[in-house]
């Protein structure tokens, strides 16, 4: 028997949807202000241990003085880097991105968390660190962050680095609802892929407009502090719950106590 979530994706197969741009938007930002602080400062936290950790793996690998001139500014120019250097810096990008992934799903289970007024901690940030969430983010994540990756490459050995910039917003687009579809429609990762193009392909323009705003939004945390942007970042994890929310929905508790 079909699930809720794969019948309405037949739906929107067959009849597509609306979805109004206004709507939306409202539902994001009243979310955002329920897991901003919260949501921010885990951001901020994490990214300091990862950090460090990252560092003190680095230095002992390499050593120090081998890490200093490395991040040297003149080293860190891309057009002075070796194919191979590219490669290697491309890869270990991939590696990090779909490592990351459970994080992003957590903000995501936050965001839904505060909407249905349940609690949420620290430990519902690294709640998709398990199986089976954990393979099918790694896989998805992994998948576009190595084809964002090698389009990077390409097109700044050709030197169009504006046509990369296209690209990496098209993947943002087409895979907006790939990591909700996996966290919550509970699909594996090609299924979540292409449901998420299916879900795309419907309302190009308005999710293309929403996702567009509220990477504006999260831009904002540069202006007079950098450290802005950890706590504006979970403006795109609301963003994501609420067109799953919109689109896809949920099953109450009646219609859940009914099929069981």
């Amino acid at each position: 028997m079909k699930t809720n979530v794969q019948n309405r994706l037949e739906q929107i197969r067959k009849n597509g949807y609306e979805l109004d741009f206004s709507k939306v938007f409202e539902h994001t930002f009243e979310n955002y202000k329920k897991i901003a602080l919260y949501g921010g400062l885990i951001i901020f936290v994490g990214v300091i241990l990862f950090s460090i950790i990252t560092f003190a793996t680095l230095i002992g690998i390499f050593g120090a003085p081998a890490i200093t001139e490395y991040l040297k500014p003149e080293n860190l120019n891309l057009e002075n880097l070796s194919l191979n250097t590219l490669l290697i810096i491309s890869g270990i990008s991939v590696l990090i991105s779909a490592l990351l992934s459970p994080l992003i799903a957590g903000l995501i289970k936050m965001a839904y968390c505060a909407e249905n007024d349940e609690e949420f901690h620290v430990s519902t940030m690294f709640g998709f660190y398990k199986a089976p969430f954990f393979l099918e983010l790694f896989i998805a994540t992994f998948l576009f962050s190595l084809l964002n990756n090698a389009i990077g490459i390409v097109t700044m050995y050709f030197k169009i680095p504006f046509l990369s910039s296209v690209i990496s917003i098209l993947i943002a687009l087409l895979t907006i609802m790939m990591i909700p579809l996996i966290i919550f429609g509970k699909l594996k990762a090609l299924e979540a892929i292409n449901a998420s193009f299916l879900i795309v392909s419907k309302q190009p323009w308005v999710l293309l407009g929403l996702l567009v705003v509220c990477s504006i939004g999260v831009l904002v945390g540069f202006i007079g502090c950098c450290v802005g942007i950890f706590f504006t970042y979970p403006v795109l994890s609301s963003l994501y719950y609420a067109i799953y929310s919109e689109i896809i929905g949920f099953e109450t508790e009646t219609e859940l106590q009914e099929k069981s």
